[in-house]
């Protein structure tokens, strides 16, 4: 029994269950039930559709159902562990976090970084920037092998702040490489952004909680 969902013909007595060009591949189940009942009930009784066909569409409308619970019981869900990363990066705030990424917080004149290279490296240059771009903290390292290394920042002429990391490295061939950066950086709140993802509140930044990789340190 073909489930077309359209009944309008030039005879009046048909029904119309759906609009015409009706796309039945976003028939709601209430949809798929009053087609599947008006083929019931105008049918010709001389020819008479197999109870069997009834019975694998009854089975359709179930597979339907269940469908749309899942989808909504995801969407439940999917609100309830965002409800909780909420509540559950709040206790970040106030401490110190290390996160990917290239801003980090220096207080007291001290602060950390960290880099992690997946290849040798004959050169590494590691920058640090102040707002105005100025360098004001450089560190160099020579023939390291893939691996990650913290990098102490200690210099008592530096204002407390937020400053950036430029990792510049270099392979034997002169060739630069990829360098995953990891920074701290000083939570002040957190928020839900409207892409629903909950975000760490820095005086500079908002990131991710699931670029965070340690708190604390």
């Amino acid at each position: 029994m073909g489930l077309d969902g359209i009944y309008r013909t030039t005879d009046e007595s048909k029904v119309k269950v759906v609009p015409a060009n009706y796309d039945n591949s976003k028939m709601s189940h209430e949809e798929f039930l009053k087609v599947l009942l008006a083929n019931i009930q105008w049918q010709d009784p001389l020819e008479a559709q197999d109870i069997s066909q009834f019975i694998t569409n009854t089975v359709k409308l179930r597979e339907m159902e269940v469908l749309n619970s899942f989808e909504s019981n995801v969407g439940e869900m999917k609100s309830t562990i965002n409800s909780y990363a909420l509540l559950f990066a709040s206790s970040f705030i106030g401490k110190t976090v290390q996160y990917s990424g290239d801003q980090t917080y220096v207080e007291g004149g001290k602060g950390k970084v960290q880099f992690t290279l997946s290849e040798p490296a004959s050169l590494v240059q590691v920058s640090l920037l102040d707002s105005s771009g100025k360098v004001v903290e450089e560190k160099t390292f020579n023939d390291l092998s893939p691996g990650t290394y913290p990098v102490e920042i200690d210099n008592s002429s530096l204002p407390n702040g937020y400053y950036q990391v430029v990792v510049n490295a270099v392979a034997s061939d002169g060739s630069s490489l990829d360098v995953k950066v990891e920074s701290y950086a000083l939570v002040n709140g957190v928020k839900k952004g409207e892409d629903g993802k909950v975000y760490a509140v820095t005086e500079v930044s908002e990131i991710p909680i699931e670029d965070i990789t340690a708190i604390g340190g």
